[in-house]
């Protein structure tokens, strides 16, 4: 993998480190599950197409695969964060990031079963180090796990199957674009998605977004999480692997924590350090050899 694709996991961490934050305020709020899907993405959008202008990328609408698009759009976007929405109602942001970053071991195992992928021992085992690290990082033990509203997990690892699935189809379908063009054609989709179940289940008072707790949350979910950031993820899918865009959920806690102590001035202690050594191992060991694809 080449610098530049670790740069943009590093960048894109840091950026999401703070999404299950700007969702528990929005959700603390009122603000539904579905409704934070539509405006996060409509949010997106906007940053997007204001970035394709500026920067004068072609948008080339006739050469978006809008079947394939309209597919990713819903498994990869809409479906999970509804889910995550609805299970951080339910349970910790803490919890949810953990079960977050089963995302890389779902890739994995949907590429392995659907997509002919096929992975290497050092892989499986990197994989498996790395979410030893966030079990340590975040001090889970079972007891803990099984205190979890059972509600909240379920959906919660669903999302992440989602992703698991989002990913490899974006892989697949979407190679042929920039990765401003899949982010522009993605983000379309789930604003449209987003606001049909919107306006079904939720009927929310959309002049809640300019309440400033919840218009500085969507600017940071929207805007950061989801127009930048999924440039950066849409980059790493294209340039490296679904497998390795996807790790970056096994940091997602880690900036969460780094942000805290920068800003917060919260305490680091031991098992961070740990859990951060197991992470950057198995990440890097995960990522040594490129997947290969079976003949035909």
């Amino acid at each position: 993998m080449s610098r530049s694709l670790y740069a943009a996991l590093l960048l894109l961490s840091l950026i999401w480190g703070g999404s299950f934050l700007f969702i528990k305020v929005l959700l603390l709020h009122h603000v539904g599950p579905w409704t934070i899907v539509f405006l996060r993405s409509g949010f997106g959008l906007i940053c997007i197409v204001l970035l394709m202008l500026l920067m004068r990328k072609p948008f080339e609408f006739r050469s978006i695969p809008w079947k394939s698009v309209i597919l990713v759009a819903m498994v990869n976007m809409v479906l999970p964060w509804a889910l995550i929405s609805f299970s951080e109602t339910r349970i910790a942001s803490s919890m949810a990031s953990v079960l977050n970053a089963t995302t890389p071991i779902w890739t994995m195992l949907v590429g392995l079963v659907l997509f002919g992928a096929i992975f290497h021992r050092m892989q499986w085992f990197g994989m498996g180090l790395a979410f030893v690290g966030i079990l340590i990082l975040l001090g889970i033990n079972p007891v803990s796990i099984i205190s979890v509203d059972p509600v909240g997990f379920g959906c919660m690892l669903l999302a992440t199957l989602c992703y698991g699935f989002g990913t490899q189809l974006s892989k697949r379908f979407l190679s042929n674009l920039s990765m401003y063009q899949a982010t522009f054609a993605t983000l379309l989709g789930a604003t449209a998605g987003g606001g049909i179940m919107t306006a079904i289940v939720d009927r929310p008072d959309l002049s809640v977004v300019f309440i400033p707790g919840i218009l500085g949350s969507l600017i940071g979910l929207g805007v950061l999480g989801s127009g930048v950031a999924y440039i950066l993820f849409n980059y790493m899918i294209l340039r490296g692997s679904p497998e390795f865009a996807s790790s970056v959920t096994y940091f997602v806690p880690v900036s969460a924590i780094v942000w805290g102590f920068l800003l917060l001035d919260e305490h680091i202690g031991w098992n961070v350090l740990t859990g951060l050594i197991l992470i950057l191992g198995g990440v890097f060991m995960a990522n040594q050899r490129r997947t290969v694809k079976l003949a035909g």
